[in-house]
């Protein structure tokens, strides 16, 4: 299990040919470009969670059915910091890192008081982001780093802060249909509240050089002090945004002195289950909240999948937990030969669909049940203090990292192709679940562990599911290769397959980039591809 998510691996720097065995469609051509934690010890010193590694960008060029792999280290300011002092010198959440025992009081005074709102580590290894032709690593810290997806470059360094007014942000913005993004950020202690902020990147303007201003605010929140919400994702219809104020809170207070006590800022965070979960529903187009109060039982939820509007209803889907026990097993003392045996999580992860009344008639009867859309068994029920109560439909247990047709975002929409896992956070299966039909298609191999599956359209795609399903594969048996998977989103029959003699590791998150979203910058890997010789090592390729 070490192997998996304990061991650094190794930078491919140059890019190597894979071995395909079937047909990649014809049409397929572009760029799947990936991001997650690769290095998790630097010298002697070891990061205590696996979320806080070193960020490894890696991806599959796929053009006239040949299949290149690279691999390279994200050159944040932390990873140069890391190597350049041969240990872990840059806090991360679960991770606390000190300043050289050598330094003087007065370092170290300083040290302690910059960690109390703490600049935040620049180690972007959760997602990809495109903002107009740009593409950045993000995390979920103000900082997200431009890179080159065709050498996997590291570029420059953006602060949001110059733009809005947050400490985090999520790393799983949304797009329209222009292009602009729409993210979620939080701004820690503002004269001393906490606020969570929604805000709209211009896609015609580089992050680069955007001037303050350009960024737009869409809606603050504010919240007492002294406690943050965390939330991983939102969820956004063509009309409203979804926020999800769940009881999985970090205490500034205990945050602010962190350092000083010799523990991470993870410690600092706990689920409240006794607490309620509250809905905000916010309208886009005037950036104001829908007033009612809506609730639910206490969960935690790190995905989003999709929401829509029918009926005078807002419905949304989340991958939901009843307590927060997915993060604790992802500690790497967890993550040990024993996981499979120790580490179970204690609530499976569960599709689920809420459905939220636009308008609340005052009139209505307490109990009453406010949903009338025959679409879902969902319940909103009103209060006696006017607040309600929103009870979800189960759609589907043991599922994670949920992806959809994109096209589809914010609408109306059938189908979910996610990872399978059971009492184990581990995917072992991929799916395609069928909301309409309750269905499922799955596929599984023996010792491969999929990543994010992710949905390709087809050129000209009439259905939904019209398309092809990417996911790199990482096997736990040694003697069989990592590859990127290609299934027919329809039927997920296996349509080809590309295996790799490289050091492949387990990612997060990350996007496809047809090679017409390039344009003219459009072109082959830029240095001489190698190809994948018979002993599995790489050889200069003629």
């Amino acid at each position: 299990m070490d192997l998996i998510f304990g061991k650094n691996k190794k930078e491919q720097l140059e890019p190597v040919r894979a071995k395909v065995t079937g047909r990649i469609p014809a049409w397929l051509q572009g760029t799947l470009l990936r991001n997650g934690p690769g290095m998790h010890t630097v010298g002697e010193t070891r990061y205590n969670h696996w979320f806080d590694g070193l960020a490894l960008l890696h991806s599959f060029s796929i053009r006239d059915g040949e299949v290149h792999y690279r691999s390279k280290y994200l050159r944040s300011d932390t990873y140069n910091a890391n190597i350049e002092a041969n240990r872990i010198v840059v806090s991360e959440f679960g991770t606390m890192a000190y300043p050289d025992p050598c330094k003087n009081i007065f370092s170290k005074a300083f040290s302690y008081l910059s960690h109390t709102i703490p600049d935040f580590t620049d180690n972007c290894l959760i997602n990809i982001m495109k903002c107009g032709d740009d593409f950045y690593a993000t995390t979920e810290t103000n900082y997200i780093r431009k890179i080159d997806p065709r050498t996997l470059e590291t570029l420059q360094k953006v602060d949001y802060r110059k733009y809005v007014a947050i400490n985090l942000a999520t790393a799983h913005p949304h797009y329209d249909g222009a292009g602009n993004v729409l993210n979620m950020g939080t701004s820690i202690v503002d004269k001393g509240k906490t606020k969570y902020v929604i805000f709209k990147i211009p896609a015609t303007v580089p992050v680069g050089i955007l001037q303050p201003g350009l960024i737009v605010t869409v809606y603050v929140k504010v919240s007492p002090f002294p406690s943050v919400v965390y939330y991983h994702s939102f969820g956004i219809t063509e009309n409203y945004v979804v926020f999800l104020e769940q009881p999985f809170r970090l205490d500034i207070l205990k945050m602010a002195t962190a350092y000083m006590r010799g523990v991470s800022w993870a410690s600092c965070m706990a689920f409240h289950r006794e607490d309620k979960t509250y809905i905000h529903i916010i309208d886009q187009r005037t950036g104001k909240p829908v007033p009612t109060k809506f609730h639910t039982d206490a969960l935690v939820v790190f995905h989003h999948v999709n929401a829509y509007e029918e009926g005078n209803c807002v419905l949304f889907d989340v991958i939901a937990y009843e307590d927060d026990s997915l993060y604790q097993l992802f500690y790497l003392a967890n993550l040990n030969q024993d996981f499979e045996e120790n580490c179970r999580l204690t609530s499976v992860p569960t599709l689920r669909r809420f459905a939220v009344p636009l308008h609340v008639d005052k009139n209505a009867e307490v109990g009453s049940n406010l949903i009338k859309v025959a679409s879902t068994t969902a319940t909103a029920l009103k209060e006696k203090d006017d607040q309600v109560y929103c009870q979800p439909e189960l759609l589907y247990e043991g599922l994670e990292l949920p992806r959809i047709n994109y096209a589809h975002n914010g609408k109306q929409y059938r189908y979910v192709f996610a990872a399978e896992v059971q009492w184990s956070p581990i995917p072992t299966k991929i799916l395609k679940y069928d909301i309409l039909t309750k269905s499922t298609l799955k596929w599984a191999e023996e010792g491969c562990w999929p990543a994010e599956p992710l949905f390709v359209p087809a050129p000209g795609a009439k259905d939904e599911d019209d398309g092809i399903i990417l996911s790199a594969i990482v096997s736990t048996d040694p003697q069989k290769l990592p590859f990127l998977l290609i299934l027919d989103a329809k039927n997920f029959t296996e349509l080809a397959r590309a295996s790799v003699a490289v050091e492949m590791h387990l990612d997060l998150h990350g996007l496809f980039i047809p090679d017409t979203d390039w344009g003219a910058k459009s072109q082959a890997p830029a240095e001489a591809p190698q190809d994948e010789a018979s002993d599995g090592h790489a050889v200069p390729r003629a």
